[in-house]
């Protein structure tokens, strides 16, 4: 049995609550530029590939649409003024992210989310906590390639052998094993178990709480 000594942290669905803001900048987007607005539920299947497929996603058509362009530049701009209306970290986390550094673990979050965003949310709700924040941007592949999870483990100065990746959607399972190393599926987040399921995930919480303890044999 071998205790992880290094957490790497997807961003939405994982550790943050972002559906209502992506939705709602999402719906203003689509709104502005006279298309048809989505359901919650609909955001909530379109994120985890970055916000340019969610917008691909949600525009009908996707970026062959003329206006797909104008969209993801309103969302883009919406976004940035509004990712932290109603944003929170999901009940359990905070108190997790401190028991963890207690401990003396790395951590570090990578998210398909841009970069700007990214930071700017890890800064303003875990920059106690975590010092290494990765998203989307250009020159490096974003995930299921193992590319951003390599550079958060180059930056913490940790290895993969004693790491594990967290994460909500099929899209973390995938990065984890293209990372070569495991992953433990949140059941909070945007994804259910048995999607999870069919899409490779084995291991599974249902609690901020109970990441800790998770062992690999």
């Amino acid at each position: 049995m071998k205790e992880y000594d290094t957490y790497i942290f997807d961003l939405d669905g994982t550790l943050l609550d972002t559906l209502a803001d992506l939705a709602a900048s999402c719906n203003y987007a689509l709104r502005e530029n006279g298309l048809p607005e989505r359901t919650t539920d609909e955001v909530r299947q379109f994120v985890g590939n970055g916000i340019r497929l969610l917008m691909e996603r949600a525009v009908p058509g996707g970026a062959q649409n003329e206006r797909f362009e104008s969209a993801f530049a309103t969302f883009k701009e919406h976004y940035l003024h509004h990712n932290l209306d109603n944003t929170r970290p999901y009940p359990g986390v905070m108190e997790l992210l401190k028991r963890l550094k207690g401990q003396g673990k790395r951590m570090a979050v990578v998210s398909n989310k841009f970069m700007t965003a990214t930071q700017d949310l890890c800064d303003r709700f875990f920059g106690e906590y975590i010092s290494v924040a990765i998203g989307e941007k250009e020159g490096i592949n974003r995930k299921p390639s193992p590319d951003t999870v390599y550079e958060a483990l180059r930056r913490l100065g940790a290895k993969r052998d004693g790491a594990v990746y967290v994460g909500d959607s099929e899209v973390d399972v995938m990065t984890a094993k293209n990372s070569g190393i495991p992953c433990i599926s949140v059941l909070w987040g945007f994804r259910d178990k048995t999607f999870l399921i069919e899409h490779g995930a084995t291991t599974f919480v249902a609690k901020p709480e109970e990441i800790v303890g998770n062992y690999e044999c």
